[in-house]
């Protein structure tokens, strides 16, 4: 009825205006462009109460002088003017189609994006969140264990350039792992003496800065500045002979004379004090870590997490620390590993750490009455809070383990003689049993995570032990030519004994670092789990000096 109330030369006209909108609409937006379409009647209808839809049919060509005619191409299109109270739009299919169909893709990318993320996170990060912290700390436990690129030619060094014999090797051996038994002395530092603000940042900064030097002197051969010491054997038997005579000591080698021999060893206890430091205050984040989560499977997670780096590190470095001695000397391999320490001093920079005179809690040495208590205070207060850690049985029952088991005699260096000199196996050799070792110890990792994470620790302790008696016994085979007899080639003997030992060695380690972890108190995180490693690492001395 509404129609029918319009006069017919006015529903023309508004439907040619209408008309005019959609060809200018369509020049100025291709896709949003209002359409007139091609019928030869005129219509209008009420679609609702908020909005009016025109369809208009003018002809082809108009004939009258007041009507522009429309373009052919326009004409064909059709569409659709809508009129409502917000204002005048207009749309086609396709483009809402078109916009469907990328939000569609756009969904299904973000979830596939959330998917990986999501199975990258589980499996790669052991359930762990990959923050820019977690992956600084996984970095610096990275670069812990590459750094074993330059142990043999550490090794070779002492014994082919300079000379030393199994005895003074096992010395040294024991002098160059001084640093790691004591620990806690950086441990102290590092929560009792913020460096520039900083407690973690700043001293990973110096000990990555500090640890590049070292190997650089040594690959440089201290820059020449170093009196060389006597290479040759001849040499150095005859002024040993001669000193004997004289009635000097049988460690006349450390004499005033050996001042390239002196530099050496200071540059390798300074490089592995740099290494002890980084390792303790890594250790002091992921401990902290640790004891904020309540969740055990995220405890063991984090510490596997952080090993497992280790061990990877060691596994890239394993092979090329023999290769690289084969197609160049122990100071070119040494500069090589100079880049390692540094990667720890730029690594310190992603380690989540607000400065001391911003922290609202301060976790040893707190304010009395607005006085702000002195360093000789915090470390007062450390060094009690340690000695009331100790005496917990839970503390001090694994550390005495701990001790016992590793203070256990070895051969190390004597082995090294044998393998070398009698066996005759070169650097590339000694190169693939360490790569060996290294992927058996990320196997040991593994398995922990898998299914040792949560059996109770006093049974993994217990059965790792009595499987350890008879297993440490195996190197007899190798030395009295058993294994040849039961056709068991020494190469082979060699590796399957590195295997065996390396998985239940990280079975033993893994949850006793788990058990330090949850029971270091606030406050003395660092310096506690630093002690128990240092127990560790003095017994492991112990142990090499003894043999």
């Amino acid at each position: 009825r509404l129609v029918t109330m319009v006069p017919r030369r006015r529903r023309i006209a508004l439907c040619l205006k209408a008309s005019a909108f959609a060809v200018a609409g369509g020049a100025a937006a291709s896709s949003t462009s209002c359409v007139v379409s091609a019928f030869s009647t005129t219509s209008l209808s009420i679609s609702s109460a908020s909005s009016i839809s025109l369809s208009a049919a003018p002809p082809r060509h108009s004939s009258s002088p007041m009507l522009p005619s429309l373009p052919s191409r326009t004409a064909r299109r059709t569409s659709r003017i809508s009129i409502s109270p917000t204002g005048l739009f207009a749309s086609t299919e396709e483009d809402l189609a078109r916009a469907s169909l990328g939000k569609d893709n756009a969904n299904d990318d973000s979830a596939a994006a959330a998917a990986a993320a999501d199975v990258l996170q589980k499996k790669l990060f052991l359930g762990i969140e990959p923050t820019p912290e977690i992956i600084a700390i996984m970095t610096i436990y990275f670069v812990e264990g590459a750094l074993g690129l330059a142990r043999l030619a550490q090794t070779f060094l002492l014994k082919d350039t300079l000379h030393l014999g199994p005895a003074e090797m096992s010395a040294l051996t024991g002098l160059f792992t001084l640093p790691w038994t004591i620990k806690p002395l950086y441990g102290f530092l590092s929560d009792g003496f913020p460096l520039f603000g900083y407690r973690r940042r700043s001293y990973l900064i110096m000990a990555g800065v500090v640890g590049c030097l070292s190997y650089t002197a040594l690959g440089a051969d201290f820059w020449n500045v170093l009196e060389p010491y006597a290479s040759s054997s001849a040499a150095a038997t005859a002024a040993d002979a001669a000193a004997a005579g004289a009635g000097a000591s049988s460690m006349g080698w450390l004499g005033g004379r050996v001042n390239d021999l002196q530099g050496t060893i200071a540059a390798l206890i300074l490089s592995s004090a740099c290494i002890a430091f980084s390792d303790v205050v890594a250790d002091g984040i992921v401990v902290q870590k640790t004891r904020e989560s309540d969740d055990p499977k995220v405890a063991g997670g984090l510490q596997s997490l952080c090993w497992g780096s280790a061990a990877l590190g060691g596994l890239l470095s394993a092979y090329f620390s023999g290769s690289l001695l084969e197609v160049m000397g122990p100071r070119e391999v040494f500069q090589i590993t100079a880049i390692l320490p540094l990667l720890v001093a730029t690594i310190a920079f992603f380690v989540d750490e607000k400065p001391v005179w911003e922290q609202k809690e301060v976790s040893v040495a707190a304010d009395v009455e607005g006085v702000d208590a002195t360093p000789v205070d915090g470390i007062k207060e450390q060094a009690s809070a340690l000695w009331l850690a100790i005496k917990q049985p839970a503390i001090y029952r694994p550390a005495l383990f701990l001790f016992l088991w590793q203070s256990t005699p070895t051969g190390d260096g004597a082995m090294l003689y044998y393998m070398t000199n009698d066996l005759g196996f070169g650097p590339e050799f000694l190169g693939r049993a360490r790569l060996v070792s290294a992927a058996a110890t990320l196997v040991g990792v593994w398995g922990y995570q898998k299914y040792l994470r949560t059996v109770p620790i006093k049974d993994i302790l217990f059965w790792t032990t009595v499987a350890s008696a008879p297993l440490g016994m195996i190197q007899l085979l190798l030395i009295t030519h058993v294994n040849r007899e039961i056709g068991i080639p020494d190469g082979a003997f060699i590796l399957g004994d590195d295997v065996v030992l390396s998985i239940l060695g990280e079975f033993a380690f893994l949850p006793t670092l788990v058990l330090a972890a949850r029971l270091c108190p606030p406050g003395v995180e660092a310096v506690l789990f630093a002690t128990l490693m240092s127990i560790f690492n003095g017994a492991s001395t112990v142990g090499t000096e003894v043999g």
